[in-house]
């Protein structure tokens, strides 16, 4: 099984890259996500699927992985550099933000923003 880290660093790659299907393939049939942009959760790959898409026609998020740590629930937490731009280029967020992951049978389960 792969390590979850790399998991986890191939996820961000695809996710910066706006590659979709692979980032869906490293997440459970039945992952649960949160919507950063609306609040809330989106559920599945269909419920990713259709959050991300509409993001990405108002903005161009890149989130960068600074640093990785497993807390005492066994999830891994990653403190990333997250920045967003508006269609046009502009920076509109740019910030530090910490994003939890637990891992079921090597693939994606949850995430929750921190």
């Amino acid at each position: 099984m792969e390590d979850p880290r790399e998991i986890l660093l191939g996820a961000y790659r695809d996710f910066n890259a706006r590659r979709l299907e692979a980032v869906l393939a490293r997440m459970t049939p039945d992952v649960v996500w949160p919507s950063g942009m609306e609040g809330g959760y989106v559920y599945g790959h269909d419920g990713v699927r259709d959050y991300w898409t509409r993001q990405w026609a108002m903005l161009d998020p890149q989130v960068d992985p600074v640093s990785m740590q497993e807390d005492d629930g066994g999830r891994i937490v990653v403190t990333v550099r997250q920045r967003v731009r508006d269609l046009d280029g502009k920076v509109v967020v740019d910030r530090v933000v910490r994003h939890a992951f637990s891992l079921r049978e090597g693939l994606i389960r949850r995430m929750d923003i921190e």
